[in-house]
């Protein structure tokens, strides 16, 4: 019963859409209609005399008008290709399991089952509908750097056909982390959505709205002056439209979603209580992944190529960790869903490097400054790297405003340390005063009491994010100003056209790969943030040096230091001491304890 409710709701806001459109057909008719009428009256003497002459023709020339200006709009309106998702489509002989399955689910909720499957990076599934000519295959087919993954960078597969059902979206975090009957119970009632989708006024309905949202976009595109201004009026006549029919729109959309729903209640239900609760959790982990370990990756020019296995390797140390996530580990004998396909690991790679162009915004194919990185390389190919890259940029900042290389209170202005940068430098520079010095006793302080100090530092902040101690404030200017400028270099490296993205038709690209990323995961970073992050650097690459730390990986933390193995965790509110209130002694005590010579030089990239 609530089936049948949720899809007569659907169809009759559906109907309400395609009235908005009938009646916009109406309206630029009824001038023609006017025309027609006076010129027959005017042919057989029914409306004749002073005046009528020209009004005949007034009236006929505004209707040409208006024709004319109909069917532009209606034009654009049918050439403006609707914005596609970038996904990466799974060819049904790459996962034979996956789309028996997905069959196999749709028979039982007895809908038409989705013409093919693609996989998003991101925690999401869906249905899209890609029937429009322009999505099409109008070339050959090329495949990518993958073998045998065609569609890596988000584009159709050469060989695909419009289809009539639409496509399964997936994300590709699910495949790895779920089990095979928990991705079936999520994906239920996903897939009875395309029941309402094969109904010829949704259908009709969808196209049209799809059809408006594709033009605003077109018509809001930068051209020269006559375009902008014809365009300028189409966007007008468009945006109206679509004001006019949104409403019934989103009805009709929540009637589908509440049909769909109904309709998967039958299939797995208890099972698929279960399987919300590991949506949650592998949302959370694979934000965290992105942000704490994947965006340090992507700033040195790598991109983890096996993220997705990184979800799960991430979310069983979360199981690990948090209490209340223990009994999801035990899940993990199960089959997981990613079995349902042929080469998990290629998909994975191709998933990644997506995910990666959409995040973050990187090239489309690897280089020499672009390639990709395996979990066994990370710490020495990024974390190691990242930190000593971030080290020589402090230093060249502290060149830059005249610091002295030379560590201690009686080093001149003009006293040079010709053995190298050390840490000592850059604790003497961020000090007020004279350096403070370590306890008597060699214990560590408090780390409760210097993450108190810290927080309050916190609060006393300038307006614009950057640390008050003046000569942390000058740094963090010079840091910020660094890595904008080297930014701005790599964005032009990477907008600068290469020989494969020349090759590339206009009919192939489904997304527009100048206004990457899409989904940047975090604003630009602030001064004090940056000035942490470096001193931090330093810190690490003089317990390496000198101490045999190592650099190494925490899945929830990301680049993390490991000294005798273990992780440290208190190495943040001490330095947070130092560059906030300029108080070193939290830090010296620390690297007295373990053993770290700030005095020493360290090896910079």
């Amino acid at each position: 019963m609530g089936v049948e409710v949720g899809a007569q709701a659907a169809r009759s806001r559906a109907l309400a859409v395609l009235r908005v459109r009938s009646r916009a057909l109406a309206v630029a008719l009824l001038p023609a209609a006017v025309a027609v009428v006076l010129l027959v009256g005017g042919s057989t003497g029914q409306i004749d005399g002073p005046g009528w002459g020209v009004t005949r023709w007034i009236v006929s020339g505004f209707a040409l008008f208006v024709l004319l200006a109909a069917a532009g709009i209606a034009l654009v309106v049918a050439r403006s290709r609707p914005a596609v998702s970038p996904t990466v489509t799974i060819a049904e002989e790459s996962a034979p399991d996956l789309y028996r399955m997905v069959r196999d689910l749709a028979d039982r909720l007895e809908v038409p089952a989705p013409s093919a499957i693609a996989l998003t990076p991101d925690c999401d599934s869906w249905l899209e509908d890609r029937t429009h000519p322009a999505h099409g295959p109008p070339r050959p087919e090329s495949r990518d750097e993958i073998q045998g993954v065609p569609g890596v960078r988000g584009l159709p597969s050469a060989h695909r056909r419009t289809p009539a059902a639409p496509v399964l979206v997936i994300g590709s975090p699910f495949l790895w982390w779920m089990r095979v009957g928990e991705l079936r119970a999520v994906l239920a009632p996903v897939v009875a959505g395309t029941g309402p989708s094969a109904h010829p006024d949704i259908a009709a309905a969808r196209r049209f709205v799809r059809g408006l949202d594709a033009a605003v976009a077109v018509t809001s595109e930068p051209r020269g002056p006559l375009f902008r201004t014809v365009l300028g009026g189409v966007g007008w006549v468009v945006r109206l439209l679509l004001r006019s029919c949104r409403g019934h729109a989103a009805e009709m959309e929540r009637g589908v979603a509440a049909a769909a729903a109904e309709r998967a209640q039958a299939v797995d239900y208890g099972l698929r209580i279960v399987a919300q609760e590991q949506v949650g959790l592998a949302y959370a982990g694979w934000d965290r992944l992105l942000t704490r370990v994947a965006l340090p990756a992507w700033r040195m020019g790598r991109w983890p190529s096996r993220l997705d296995a990184g979800v799960v390797a991430a979310l069983t140390e979360l199981s690990r960790r948090d209490r209340l996530a223990e009994g999801f580990a035990s899940r993990l004998g199960e089959r997981p869903a990613c079995d349902l396909l042929e080469e998990p690991g290629a998909i994975d790679e191709a998933a990644s490097l997506l995910a990666a162009r959409l995040f973050h915004g990187g090239p489309a194919e690897t280089g020499p400054d672009w390639a990709p990185v395996d979990w066994d390389e990370y710490p020495d190919e990024v974390v190691d790297r990242k930190w000593r890259t971030d080290a020589a940029r402090l230093h060249r900042v502290l060149d830059a405003l005249g610091v002295s290389r030379s560590s201690g209170a009686g080093a001149g202005a003009g006293a040079s340390d010709p053995e190298g940068p050390t840490l000592a430098r850059v604790m003497d520079h961020l000090s007020d005063g004279e350096p403070g010095e370590p306890r008597e006793s060699g214990d560590l302080e408090d780390p409760v009491v210097v993450e108190r100090r810290a927080a309050s530092a916190y609060e006393d902040e300038d307006e614009d994010g950057g640390p008050e101690n003046e000569r942390s404030s000058a740094l963090a200017a010079g840091l910020s100003a660094e890595v904008a400028r080297e930014e701005a270099a790599v964005s032009a490296g990477v907008a600068a056209p290469s020989g494969a993205a020349g090759q590339v038709g206009p009919d192939m690209p489904l997304w527009d790969d100048g206004s990457l990323p899409l989904f940047p995961l975090q604003p630009p970073r602030t001064g004090r943030e940056l000035l942490a992050d470096h001193v931090t650097a330093m810190v690490c690459c003089a317990a390496m040096d000198t101490a045999g730390a190592a650099p190494g990986l925490d899945w929830l933390d990301g680049p993390s230091l490991l000294i005798n193995g273990e992780r440290s965790v208190d190495l943040g509110p001490r330095v947070l001491s130092l560059i906030e209130e300029g108080d070193p002694a939290p830090l010296r005590t620390w690297l007295l304890h373990l053993g770290i010579r700030p005095e020493k030089p360290v090896r910079l990239v």
